[in-house]
């Protein structure tokens, strides 16, 4: 493979060598069934405490959920899609123009997981940003597509204040004040990986990203509508979440479960990939700032809980997490008291 990365247009026969898993950590795709019931929750609802308490459940028994009325206009919500495709269009040479594999770069084209690092790589090339504050690191962004960072702009803003909102529902679910999580979390960062996998001639061979959870507090996924890929860990078994019209999937992340004192799970999940057509999805992340300390609130510990893990900071967290492999057992067990 000349190039890096492997939306090059150009259609592989055959898996190359170095994205073949070895047999006991393949998909087992033939397993793996729908998940019937993924918790779809209507933030348009006029009833508060109805959204708050199927938020708790679907955080305590899922980890995940998927949100519909939720006030991303669905005009940003396609143009971001639109322009996501235009941009993995582009020739291979425009492209790689932006390509690294340094992950402590603040935008930048790559492909798998950590090039560097890993024995067995993933089919997924993805375009990684930063996005707050927007005027720090816009100018930095792919200047082609032309209309790529007003849109993306756009779509960033209205996505982190639908973060917010979610904390908010996240943190009244636990009895705590609705500002609490956002307290704790300081000023979050934001990021965004805008994930391509090309299609793929054996898809039971690789994955596009194996199952891991996310180190942040909250991660916000657009799925492409046409073709399914994401799949989560329920109850010891893959399923596979479907895309839903005009919803987005709510991933909580390690600083949630953390912050809730293991109540509230971060839910282990994959991207498979397929054989005939291309997918995008595109995950947007909040980061607690490097210096919030992540610590159970009195709240969940006045009746005399134990503390499940040891107070740290995020910036603590994210080193050890990426000093790792992705697949690995939970980070969060290091950290356990």
């Amino acid at each position: 493979m000349d190039t890096k990365v492997i939306s090059t247009g150009i259609r592989y026969t055959s898996l190359p060598e170095s994205y073949v898993r070895p047999e006991s950590e393949r998909p087992k795709l033939s397993e793996v069934e729908d998940c019937q019931n993924v918790p779809i929750i209507d933030l348009g609802c006029e009833d508060r405490s109805l959204i708050v308490h199927q938020i708790g459940q679907a955080c305590r028994f899922y980890g995940f959920f998927q949100v519909i009325n939720h006030g991303v206009s669905m005009e940003v919500v396609e143009k971001m899609l639109q322009v996501s495709n235009e941009f993995f269009n582009l020739s291979v040479e425009e492209k790689m123009k932006l390509y690294s594999d340094d992950p402590s770069k603040t935008m930048r084209l790559s492909t798998s997981f950590n090039v560097k690092k890993e024995k067995v790589h993933n089919w997924r090339d993805y375009l990684r940003l930063h996005c707050y504050p927007l005027d720090q690191y816009v100018p930095e962004w792919p200047s082609n597509p032309p209309s790529f960072k007003d849109i993306v702009s756009n779509y960033c803003s209205q996505v982190r204040d639908l973060g917010f909102r979610l904390q908010e529902a996240i943190a009244e679910s636990l009895g705590l004040d609705k500002e609490h999580i956002k307290k704790v979390l300081g000023e979050q960062g934001q990021h965004m990986a805008v994930n391509y996998y090309p299609p793929c001639p054996e898809p039971e061979l690789t994955y596009g990203l194996p199952g891991h959870t996310d180190p942040n507090a909250l991660t916000i996924l657009l799925q492409d509508l046409e073709v399914a890929g994401l799949q989560v860990l329920k109850d010891g078994k893959w399923m596979a979440v479907k895309p839903y019209p005009n919803a987005f999937v709510i991933n909580l992340g390690d600083q949630l479960q953390a912050l809730s004192n293991g109540r509230y799970r971060s839910v282990w999940h994959r991207a498979i990939v397929n054989a005939d057509k291309p997918r995008m999805s595109i995950a947007s992340f909040l980061c607690p700032c490097d210096d919030a300390l992540i610590s159970p609130p009195n709240e969940l510990t006045d009746d005399g809980t134990e503390a499940v893990y040891r107070n740290f900071t995020y910036a603590e967290y994210y080193k050890k997490f990426w000093s790792r492999n992705l697949d690995e057992e939970h980070c969060l067990e290091l950290f356990k008291n």
